[in-house]
């Protein structure tokens, strides 16, 4: 993950429990993709004096390069429901002779009382929205694959965004496709070199985690530039 994750809880206390789930939440989402650009995790405990029930919620979002968001919310389990007990049989016997007496209710069973089901844990709620999320990121990552096709040779992009402090960038291809790149598939330590519509060549490598350039480097390599420069000097061919 390029960005540290980012975690609001709401009126809800960050025992190790909590800690502990949403960090192995985090671990699931980046064995299916190793290329999430941020993840943004709110978990808040609902107000209210109606809320007898669905007393915690939870919302992850997710980017991706050259993806709209994954968006996941998730509400803990109500307890309105009841669950009731056994049913056991009413005594019918009625001995010889004596007149049965008249009853408010029809013979059969009677009522035992009902429990509550407990409400769902909010370890449980957060296992089960991160779950919910991980599902959402394959569609996205097989979608990915099934789109995009890598040159077998490589190829040439114009850096479209770097981004310093974090060591990764963006390439455009120039088929429009968007490439992901880090600072370590940078070769001969050009990275300082990069800007914004700097040219490049680079290697695309579709794998399990979809399209990333694999090896980056500047086009205009020192000397290009000044012979590149140097034609435009010369004079005209009539």
């Amino acid at each position: 993950m390029q960005v540290k994750p980012e975690i609001i809880l709401k009126d809800v206390e960050n025992t190790p429990l909590i800690d502990k789930a949403i960090s192995k939440g985090l671990q699931k989402l980046e064995q299916v993709c190793d290329y999430i650009i941020s993840t943004r995790i709110a978990v808040e405990r609902v107000q209210g004096r109606r809320q007898t029930g669905n007393p915690y919620r939870m919302r992850i979002d997710i980017r991706v390069p050259d993806r709209p968001d994954v968006v996941v919310k998730r509400s803990s389990k109500a307890s309105k429901k009841e669950l009731a007990g056994p049913d056991e049989p009413e005594s019918q016997l009625v001995l010889e002779g004596e007149v049965e007496p008249e009853r408010d209710r029809p013979i059969g069973r009677v009522p035992v009382p009902r429990r509550k089901i407990p409400e769902e844990p909010l370890p449980a709620l957060i296992r089960r929205t991160f779950d919910s999320a991980r599902r959402e990121l394959e569609k996205v990552v097989d979608k990915q694959r099934g789109e995009v096709k890598a040159p077998a040779q490589p190829a040439e992009a114009v850096v479209e965004k770097i981004f310093r402090e974090q060591e990764y960038g963006f390439l455009r291809a120039l088929d429009g496709e968007q490439v992901y790149f880090h600072k370590n598939s940078v070769l001969h330590k050009h990275w300082d070199r990069l800007t914004p519509g700097t040219v490049v060549r680079y290697t695309p490598e579709m794998g399990e985690k979809g399209l990333q350039a694999s090896t980056v480097e500047p086009v205009d390599k020192p000397g290009v530039a000044e012979q590149h420069d140097g034609l435009h000097d010369m004079p005209a061919v009539s």
